[in-house]
């Protein structure tokens, strides 16, 4: 999407996504009214038992039927406020979405690589964190390029970090 080069990338007023993160979303959505479709089947299959006012098993499945419509919702609403980004059109020489970026705690001298991602791609169990845009971390970081020195406010206090490379995955 050249789009992202006319405006001011770092400012997006809608979250950016891969397309793959998008297709996750979608297919989780889909997974959701396969669901919704079962509990409504079982709530009718509860209500032909009778009296609905000590029936456990209706007032259950309702309950499961609200929070999985819930759930889709949320979903739905992530999706509206996102846009699909291609990598290979954001900046190569500064740290954006899309992008692996090394750096350097200022305080212990450890080293961390993080990936910046949408909605639904963030995972912070693997050797490469894969952090959400709009997390203070990767708000931080944002727009930075090699050498740069940032300061992030964390619930610990300050983390002090230098960007030390930039990799467009």
């Amino acid at each position: 999407m050249k789009a992202i080069a006319d405006k001011e990338w770092t400012t997006m007023e809608r979250n950016p996504i891969s397309r793959e993160g998008w297709e996750m979303k979608k297919q989780e959505i889909a997974d959701l009214d396969d669901k919704i479709a079962e509990v409504a089947e079982m709530i009718k299959l509860a209500r032909a038992e009778g009296d609905l006012s000590e029936n456990t098993e209706y007032h259950g499945q309702r309950e499961t039927q609200g929070m999985l419509q819930a759930k889709q919702n949320l979903l739905k609403s992530q999706l509206a406020n996102c846009q699909i980004i291609d990598k290979a059109d954001m900046p190569k020489d500064i740290v954006a979405f899309g992008s692996q970026v090394t750096v350097k705690n200022l305080d212990d001298g450890l080293d961390e690589i993080y990936e910046m991602v949408g909605p639904g791609e963030e995972d912070y169990t693997g050797d490469v964190m894969k952090i959400l845009t709009s997390s203070p971390l990767a708000q931080g970081l944002l727009g930075k390029k090699i050498g740069a020195t940032v300061e992030v406010e964390i619930p610990n206090g300050m983390l002090r970090l230098e960007v030390t490379a930039i990799d467009v995955t």
